[in-house]
């Protein structure tokens, strides 16, 4: 049976390694949903699991989305040992998966 969108991004998720982060766009890429982002973000609001990094998965430019969860996310991603800069930006050649 093939798997949904959904269950490939979980898998996708889950499989970042910690202290690693990736982007909702690349997420989509890999789940065979290119120009799917917003596809991701529902995707794992649906998701019920309490083991999936979710929190390893930012925007593009390395930033934390505006929800109400992001500083949840920002002391989970440093507990990690990810930095961000003076904008909170984190730099994702330093941080981001998969590596190029």
């Amino acid at each position: 049976m093939e798997r949904t969108f959904t269950q490939r991004v979980i898998d996708i998720v889950a499989s970042i390694p910690a202290g690693r982060v990736t982007n909702y766009g690349t997420v989509a890429a890999m789940a065979g949903k290119p120009r799917g982002a917003r596809a991701v973000v529902w995707a794992l609001r649906s998701d019920r699991s309490v083991t999936t990094p979710w929190h390893r998965v930012v925007n593009r430019k390395g930033e934390l989305g505006d929800h109400d969860g992001a500083a949840l996310q920002r002391v989970l991603l440093e507990d990690e040992g990810v930095c961000f800069d003076d904008r909170g930006r984190i730099d994702l050649a330093a941080y981001g998966w998969p590596r190029e």
